[in-house]
C-alpha cells in the first residue's frame, strides 16, 4: 500500500492549482494589458456616440411641441422623412424638377455605361463575392440616383435643392482643393528659394476659424465698401452683386472653402513627397528622365495611398459645411447656397425637431454611401498598389 500524504505535502498539492490559475491571470492580463487600459476610452466614447444616434431616431420619428410646462414628442413614424422627399419640404431638399433635355440624358446615360463598366470588369476579372457585389450595385444606384437628381434641379426650370448645393461644395470643392494641395506641395518640395517661408505662408489658412473666414471674404467681397469695391467701380459693374445670383454665390463660398482646406491637403501631400524614395528619383534622373515621368512613374505611386486618405477625411468633412453658408451668404439667394448640415440647424432653430434630426439622419446615409464607396473602391486599391 502507498505511503499516506504527511499533512505538508497535502498543503502543498492544495496550493498548486491556485498557483497556476494566479500565473495564467497575470498572464492574460499581460497579453490584454493595452486593450484593458483603452477599454474605459473607448467605453465613454461609444456612450457620448451612441446615445446622440438613439435620441436622434427617437426625435426623427417623432414630432415636437411646446406644451405648457414643458414639451410633447408624439411618435409619428416616417412622417418627417416623406414630407422631405414627396412632400412639403420637397423643394427645400430635393429642389425643383426642371425639363431633362437631350444633353441630360446623355450625360446620364454616359454615368450608367460607366457604371456597368465597372461591374462588368469585377465580374470578369476580380473576384465576385456577394457582399462584394451588393455593395456596389448600392453604390451604383446611389451614384444613379444622386446624377438624376443633380441633372434634373439644374435642367432649364429647376431650382437645386440642399443635396445638390451639398455634393457641389464636396465633389467640386474636394476636387480643386486636392488640385491644389497637389500643386502647392510638388513646388515646396523642389529645392527652390525661400520655400520654407511658403510652406508656413501657406499653411496659416487652416488656423483661421471658419466663422472668421466666412466674415473676411464677406468683407472682401463687398461691393461697395469693400477693398475692391474701386477695382469694380473702375471697370463700371458697381451695381452688380454677387450675393444676389444664385451660382456666384455658390462660387463665393467655394472660394472661401477651398481657402481654408487646401492647406490642409498642401501639408499632409508635402510630408508624403518628402517621404519618397529619393534614391529612385536620383537614378531616374541619371537616366534622363523628366519631371512627368519622375511624377508618374515614382511620386504618385509612393504618395498614392496617402492621398486617398487625406481625399476621404477631407470628404468626411466636406459634407458638414455650415459655417461658410450661413456666415457669408445665409443660405441665399434662396436656398442657392444652403447646406444640408445648414438646412438641419434652420429646421432646430425654428423648433422643427423632428425635421432636423430626419435631415441630419438622411445626411448621414449618403455620407456613409459615399464614403465607405469611396475607401473600398480608392483607399484599398492603393494601399494594395503600395504593398
Amino acid at each position: 500500500m502507498p505511503a499516506p500524504l504527511s499533512q505538508d505535502m497535502m498543503t502543498a498539492t492544495d496550493t498548486m492549482p491556485d498557483a497556476a490559475d494566479r500565473r495564467s491571470w497575470a498572464e492574460w492580463l499581460d497579453g490584454h494589458s493595452g486593450r484593458i487600459m483603452v477599454l474605459p476610452a473607448v467605453i465613454v466614447l461609444l456612450c457620448f456616440a451612441i446615445f446622440p444616434l438613439i435620441i436622434s431616431a427617437y426625435l426623427a420619428l417623432s414630432r415636437f411641441a411646446l406644451a405648457p410646462g414643458g414639451f410633447t414628442l408624439k411618435f409619428i413614424g416616417l412622417v418627417n422623412f416623406r414630407k422631405l422627399l414627396v412632400g412639403s419640404q420637397q423643394y427645400h431638399l430635393l429642389g425643383k424638377f426642371g425639363t431633362f433635355g437631350f444633353v441630360q440624358s446623355a450625360v446620364l446615360a454616359l454615368i450608367a455605361a460607366g457604371l456597368l463598366f465597372l461591374l462588368a470588369r469585377y465580374l470578369w476579372r476580380g473576384r465576385p463575392t456577394i457582399a462584394g457585389m451588393v455593395g456596389r450595385l448600392l453604390a451604383a444606384a446611389m451614384a444613379m440616383g444622386l446624377a438624376a437628381l443633380a441633372l434634373a434641379t439644374m435642367a432649364p426650370g429647376g431650382v437645386p435643392g440642399t443635396v445638390v448645393n451639398t455634393l457641389l461644395y464636396v465633389f467640386v470643392g474636394v476636387s480643386v482643393q486636392f488640385a491644389l494641395g497637389l500643386g502647392l506641395a510638388l513646388l515646396c518640395g523642389q529645392p527652390i528659394r525661400g520655400r520654407n517661408f511658403f510652406r508656413v505662408l501657406f499653411f496659416i489658412p487652416l488656423m483661421v476659424t471658419p466663422v472668421g473666414i466666412a466674415y473676411t471674404f464677406r468683407m472682401l467681397a463687398d461691393m461697395q465698401k469693400g477693398p475692391f469695391a474701386p477695382l469694380v467701380r473702375a471697370f463700371g459693374i458697381s451695381e452688380w452683386s454677387w450675393a444676389t445670383e444664385a451660382w456666384s454665390a455658390r462660387l463665393m463660398v467655394l472660394v472661401g472653402d477651398t481657402w481654408q482646406w487646401t492647406p490642409f491637403m498642401f501639408i499632409v501631400l508635402l510630408a508624403a513627397i518628402e517621404n519618397q524614395p529619393r534614391d529612385q528619383v536620383e537614378a531616374a534622373r541619371l537616366d534622363g528622365a523628366n519631371g512627368f515621368q519622375i511624377f508618374r512613374d515614382i511620386t504618385w505611386p509612393a504618395i498614392a495611398p496617402i492621398a486617398a486618405t487625406v481625399v476621404l477625411i477631407r470628404l468626411i468633412e466636406a459634407f458638414k459645411i455650415i459655417d461658410l453658408p450661413n456666415v457669408l451668404t445665409g443660405g441665399g439667394p434662396g436656398l442657392a447656397t444652403e447646406s444640408m448640415t445648414l438646412h438641419s440647424f434652420i429646421s432646430w432653430r425654428t423648433q422643427d425637431l423632428g425635421g432636423s434630426a430626419a435631415i441630419g439622419y438622411m445626411l448621414l446615409f449618403i455620407t456613409t454611401i459615399v464614403c465607405v464607396s469611396f475607401f473600398n473602391f480608392v483607399v484599398r486599391p492603393a494601399r494594395r498598389f503600395e504593398a
